[in-house]
């Protein structure tokens, strides 16, 4: 492997075709590590995939990669005269029964028909099984800056983010579609399998601030109509708990009332 050029994909070609797809998130040296992320020192890696019963961080790369396509989505889905601005998705909590994205919308208490929730739905699908990479972006504050000009949100938060990193933000792509998150992700969007987009919210106190709720089956996972009908019917309850954040992404018990950003 070659230093700031390899990546845990890479290694993983070289074990199998069959590894390949289904590894989901690396471990190197014990820490989360995406699967498309250069490697940049000798390391001992451990490719884990969506059914790897030891770690929990290969979940919660999971619901943060729904929410992340989950915007995709959501920025392609309205009319251009219809305003459109990707707020954030919160740290992913699992137990909380739906992976979201909050979002402005210029629309005035919207109430999306069931036709509308199906046709996300389908677009979520569509994009999901074009077994698209999921990469990851280490870029400056004025670059990130000049990439969300059109984001009046994103430019906000951009200058709180790059503080607390050395300059630093994070950036990941699907396709053409790039938004900011602290990550990881699992490395392609073929790994998701059966979803919904469940529900749509008004943000309470919040002008024009919806929440979009979602759930979603790991591929390879199947469960029965009735089964999954539970799963879609949880999925519906307006998330709250995600206004919380996790003190260890391991331990979803542990929660401390604050505002985050995913």
């Amino acid at each position: 492997m070659n230093k700031h050029i390899s990546t845990p994909s890479d290694c993983a070609k070289h074990i199998s075709e069959g590894v390949t797809k289904v590894s989901a998130l690396a471990l190197v040296n014990g820490m989360p590590w995406d699967m498309h992320k250069p490697l940049t020192s000798d390391c001992e890696i451990k490719l884990l995939n969506l059914l790897s019963p030891e770690n929990k961080a290969v979940n919660t790369a999971f619901w943060r990669t729904c929410s992340f396509i989950l915007g995709s989505v959501i920025d392609s889905a309205f009319k251009s005269d219809v305003k459109v601005h990707l707020h954030s998705f919160p740290v992913p909590i699992i137990k909380s029964g739906s992976f979201i994205y909050d979002v402005y919308l210029e629309l005035d208490d919207w109430k999306p028909t069931n036709q509308e929730m199906r046709a996300l739905s389908a677009q979520y699908i569509k994009l999901s099984s074009k077994d698209l990479n999921i990469e990851r972006i280490e870029t400056t504050e004025s670059v990130a800056l000049d990439m969300f000009l059109d984001n009046p949100i994103k430019s906000e938060q951009i200058p709180d983010i790059a503080k607390n990193n050395n300059n630093k933000v994070t950036l990941y792509r699907i396709g053409d579609h790039i938004d900011i998150s602290k990550g990881p992700m699992v490395g392609n969007s073929s790994l998701i399998g059966r979803c919904t987009i469940a529900a749509v919210h008004k943000v309470p106190d919040k002008e024009n601030l919806y929440r979009f709720q979602g759930v979603a089956l790991p591929k390879g996972v199947f469960l029965n109509q009735y089964a999954f009908g539970i799963l879609e019917n949880r999925a519906k309850i307006l998330n709250t708990t995600t206004w919380s954040f996790v003190l260890d992404e391991n331990n979803e018990d542990s929660y401390v009332e604050v505002s985050a950003t995913n």
